[in-house]
């Protein structure tokens, strides 16, 4: 923030003024008029603090229901309600000490892991995970192959909190690979035919793979800036996963996918947690007999119930 002086019909004013840059790169200012020379601007700053983060909320919301396509179950509630979480989210990390924010990330990179992982049936237990990623050690009894995927989720999420993870055959291929170290010695796309378990899907044969790996990426690119970035998010999931592209790991490296198109645009990235499993298949189920609502409407709720429930409680009790 900085103050500026104008003169107003012979009358000179002190505004208080930040300058914001909007996700399609023009910027804009926030101006507060103050009623006297300000005379120490920190003070200044900390006073009308709030007023700037209404005000940046309102713009983005703004900017994001004049620019971005949305469709139900998305409301413009619901529009609000993320603009003003993405908004917070920075808020929070800024607010933070350096050891502080560096904790934070490390707490997420535990639970998503866990989550992410037990989703696909991994059996190491939170504490499990957090000693495997936090002090570097193996746990005894373990399957080794459990093992090496919560290690390597370490080293993707740190790409994805860097906003490095690319929506390119590159960038893909890059996060599939690193967690899968140890493990799968075939790298690339699939190729020979996989099944979904429990599932009827018909996954894409190994020599459409590549095919439709570009259209997907394509349709990401064109829409980029058209469609708001959450439902974006959503249907690149789903549609992700209807391919499953990989002879393995297609579920982790899908919700990696989902959150580095949320972090790339400054959303905070949101965890699926284990607990709802069910749902979540149901969802993605759902989605490929081509109805996307419940998938949208899933993913929405934990991006709201992660940022509640775990970015908030931190920030509440740090």
């Amino acid at each position: 923030m900085f103050i500026a002086k104008r003169k107003i019909k012979g009358k000179t004013y002190f505004f208080l003024e930040k300058s914001l840059r909007l996700p399609n790169g023009k910027t804009i200012k926030i101006s507060k008029i103050l009623k006297s020379k300000p005379k120490n601007l920190s003070q200044i700053v900390k006073k009308h603090k709030n007023y700037f983060i209404k005000k940046e909320k309102k713009a983005f919301t703004d900017f994001a229901l004049k620019n971005y396509q949305f469709k139900y179950p998305l409301s413009k509630e619901d529009i609000q309600t993320i603009e003003n979480i993405k908004i917070e989210y920075k808020y929070i990390v800024k607010k933070l000490k350096k050891e502080n924010i560096k904790d934070l990330f490390d707490r997420f990179t535990v639970n998503f892991t866990y989550e992410s992982n037990a989703i696909e049936g991994n059996s190491l237990t939170l504490k499990d995970v957090a000693i495997v990623i936090s002090e570097n050690k193996t746990v005894e009894g373990k399957d080794i192959r459990e093992i090496y995927e919560t290690k390597n989720s370490r080293q993707a999420v740190n790409l994805l909190l860097r906003k490095k993870i690319k929506i390119s055959h590159k960038g893909i291929i890059q996060v599939h690979k690193i967690i899968m170290q140890n493990i799968e010695k075939e790298s690339g796309y699939k190729k020979l035919p996989n099944i979904i378990l429990g599932s009827n899907l018909k996954t894409s044969p190994p020599e459409k793979v590549y095919q439709h790996m570009t259209e997907l990426i394509n349709w990401y690119d064109q829409n980029r800036q058209k469609i708001h970035p959450l439902q974006l998010a959503v249907i690149f999931h789903g549609w992700f996963e209807k391919i499953h592209p990989f002879k393995d790991g297609n579920g982790r490296v899908g919700r990696f996918l989902l959150n580095a198109i949320l972090v790339n645009d400054s959303y905070p990235p949101l965890i699926i947690r284990k607990t709802q499993r069910v749902k979540y298949l149901h969802a993605l189920h759902a989605f490929d007999q081509k109805t996307d609502i419940p998938l949208i409407r899933f993913i929405l709720e934990k991006y709201k119930s992660t940022y509640r429930n775990f970015y908030q409680i931190y920030f509440k009790y740090v």
